[in-house]
């Protein structure tokens, strides 16, 4: 398929590849006909002739029978006969995302080429093979690594650093003097570098804004969602570490240090200087207070408040934040509250009985 929108160039094409390969590049064992040709991949239900599904659930392996799919991918834990090729791997799921890449190198048709409604300053750099697209505005002493995709209507600032092999999606904001590492993912409405959130408070009761004068460092590796807001740092820098992934509407403030390989999802909000270690995951609507320190491999549950610091390998949840054992019995004792208070109520009773007499 080849689309063209003003001058930029679009392809898609799905590869052929016989099983025996696919099973290589996973470090799978194949079972069946390994000279079947693979063209696609799909969900165990929509998968027809020519596609691979698989089969997160070994449970559930009883699927491969039914489905349309020429081959299939299931866990090396399932030992019945499959009645179709097959590659067996220890993780079903990392395993499709690496034939996803061998499959579909292309099934996002990413623009080609400068477009010629580019606004790029003269004094910015831009790497071999760089695409923008059209409206986007590159700024002076702006530099883009090779290999990089800017979409249409974003921005990048001035003396603004970007690495290579980076994709920004439509209206994705990296303010001036940020830095930003190879291989990143911004998705759109993303604005990375805009002036955290200080005012100090007038005896007159106005509020007098602090300047904020530091920068912000995304690393290599690091996927931000649509609208997450990364402020800028107050003095040095906001850090979001290597290899880190941030989900949709995360709020992340001024002087922040995220870890290597830390995972937050949508609705979060880290408050100014607290420093996340690395590995850390946090699940949706987890609120961390200003200056808290969180240790590595720490695990906060959906709507957790974090509002003191914690020590490595601790699991979190509830408002105000608990260790999960003692957030459990928190919980069980709330459940057993009706019966305590029908309880009292008795005791009570018995107690005006007694004192009526």
């Amino acid at each position: 398929m080849r689309v063209t929108f003003s001058s930029l160039t679009y392809r898609h094409k799905n590869m052929a590849k016989k099983l025996k390969e696919i099973a290589k590049l996973v470090g799978g064992e194949l079972t069946g006909d390994g000279e079947v040709l693979i063209r696609g991949v799909n969900g165990i239900n929509e998968a027809v002739e020519g596609e691979i599904a698989f089969i997160l659930n070994p449970e559930l392996a009883g699927l491969a029978g039914k489905t349309r799919a020429s081959a299939v991918v299931v866990s090396k834990t399932v030992k019945a006969d499959l009645g179709k090729p097959a590659i067996k791997v220890d993780d079903p799921s990392s395993a499709f995302s690496k034939m996803i890449g061998l499959l579909m190198p292309d099934r996002i048709p990413h623009p080609k080429t400068v477009d010629k409604l580019a606004v790029i300053s003269s004094k910015a750099k831009l790497g071999s093979n760089v695409a923008v697209g059209p409206y986007a505005v590159i700024e002076d002493g702006a530099s883009v690594g090779d290999n990089t995709v800017i979409y249409p209507l974003c921005y990048v600032g001035k003396n603004a650093r970007v690495g290579k092999d980076c994709i920004f999606y439509p209206n994705v904001v990296i303010r001036e003097e940020i830095s930003i590492g190879d291989r990143v993912i911004i998705h759109s409405g993303t604005v990375v570098g805009s002036d955290g959130f200080g005012y100090d408070v007038q005896p007159n009761g106005t509020h007098l804004k602090i300047p904020q004068i530091g920068t912000v460092v995304i690393e290599d590796d690091v996927e931000l969602g649509a609208c997450v807001t990364v402020d800028r740092a107050r003095f040095a820098k906001t850090v979001i570490g290597r290899g880190s992934k941030i989900d949709n509407l995360v709020q992340i403030a001024h002087n922040v240090i995220i870890g290597p390989n830390c995972v937050v999802a949508a609705q979060s909000g880290i408050s100014g200087s607290s420093v996340i270690g690395r590995n850390c995951i946090f699940g949706g609507q987890v609120g961390v207070a200003d200056h808290v320190k969180v240790g590595d491999f720490v695990i906060a549950g959906a709507k957790t408040g974090i509002h003191k610091s914690y020590p490595s390998n601790t699991t979190l949840f509830g408002y105000p934040s608990k260790p999960i054992d003692k957030a459990r019995e928190t919980i069980a004792a709330m459940g057993l509250l009706p019966k305590l208070f029908d309880r009292v109520r008795a005791l009570e009773a018995k107690i005006k009985k007694l004192e009526d007499k």
